[in-house]
């Protein structure tokens, strides 16, 4: 590592924990209870964005309107009860976060859900993993969700750091998009079922946590370098 790269931003949705269709079930049976129908294929491409974005975009209410704020209240009660406990960290996430730690990176969480959702979500991976991030971003400290910068730019400044001496790490165009709007660079991962082409604006891809670890010497986070990356296949 060097001087250079000091801070890793991650996602934690689909990038560490595989709960992408889960998190988009959810929304869907939030939004049937309420008498809206968006059918899973329309939610799933949208996980990634937090309830300002999704629910405008599937069934056009507003997040802060009363059904807004019944139906994102309703889909956390179920993700939360019916399908986090079936969901699992993504191989050696655990892993990949105590080597990053381990060379000296500050961790920062950059997530647009909930609070205590992200705490629940960060513990599937260990136990103690909510305690090697300095600082936890999510919807509470956002005024928009990404592709919206705000989330990156308040992990930013949580964690005192530059643009120029941060990488994400993501698993949606989303994740990509809101970093770059905050002059952050991104590697991004497979495994939360977006494209290559999809990620194209990612400098580096990798099918998931175990796939960065085991390449780690060559990679970006490695060599603190902003040069794009071959895919490995």
């Amino acid at each position: 590592m060097t001087k250079q790269l000091r801070g890793i931003l991650l996602d934690v949705d689909g990038t560490l924990v595989d709960s992408n269709d889960a998190q988009a079930q959810a929304w869907v049976q939030a939004l049937e209870e309420q008498g809206f129908h968006a059918s899973f294929d329309q939610v799933r491409p949208l996980i990634g964005m937090g309830g300002d974005k999704v629910l405008p975009q599937t069934v056009s209410l507003q997040k802060e309107s009363q059904q807004g704020q019944q139906i994102s209240k309703r889909r956390k009660a179920l993700f939360l009860s019916r399908y986090l406990p079936t969901l699992r960290a993504f191989p050696q996430a655990w892993e990949l976060l105590q080597h990053l730690r381990e060379q000296g990176f500050t961790l920062i969480a950059a997530s647009s859900a909930e609070p205590d959702e992200l705490e629940d979500l960060l513990k599937l991976i260990h136990p103690q993993a909510p305690t090697l991030f300095t600082k936890k971003t999510s919807a509470e400290d956002a005024g928009n969700s990404k592709p919206n910068p705000d989330v990156i730019q308040a992990a930013l400044q949580q964690g005192d750091l530059q643009s120029a001496e941060t990488l994400m790490l993501g698993d949606t165009a989303y994740d990509i998009e809101a970093a770059a709007q905050a002059g952050v660079r991104t590697i991004a991962f497979r495994c939360g079922g977006w494209s290559d082409q999809d990620l194209q604006g990612a400098i580096a891809l990798y099918d998931g946590p175990a796939d960065l670890l085991a390449h780690f010497k060559e990679s970006p986070l490695a060599q603190g370098r902003a040069t794009k990356q071959k895919a490995h296949s």
